[in-house]
């Protein structure tokens, strides 16, 4: 079984276990949601998403994160205790 048909038949497998799993961490896409999961890693989701709530309105592309730079997103995120 190659690497393609292993995955589909794992995702199959997980789908039928956990067909309706929501994401408690509030991201407008697959790029937000990454940088969602990195920072609950810090704290709880719900601190997450009170700290993105008003990040992700106006700022959503990797593109937008490297204009920001490091000082300014630091500055964002700051309430999180691990920011950094």
């Amino acid at each position: 079984m190659n690497s393609v048909k292993k995955a589909q038949k794992i995702k199959s497998l997980l789908n039928k276990l956990y067909p309706k799993i929501t994401v408690p961490l509030q991201h407008r896409n697959t790029f937000t949601l990454l940088i969602s999961v990195l920072l609950s890693a810090q704290c709880t989701d719900k601190n997450v998403n009170n700290v993105t709530k008003n990040i992700y309105n106006k700022y959503y592309k990797p593109q937008h994160f490297v204009l920001l730079g490091r000082k300014k997103i630091e500055k964002l995120i700051r309430s999180i205790v691990i920011f950094r």
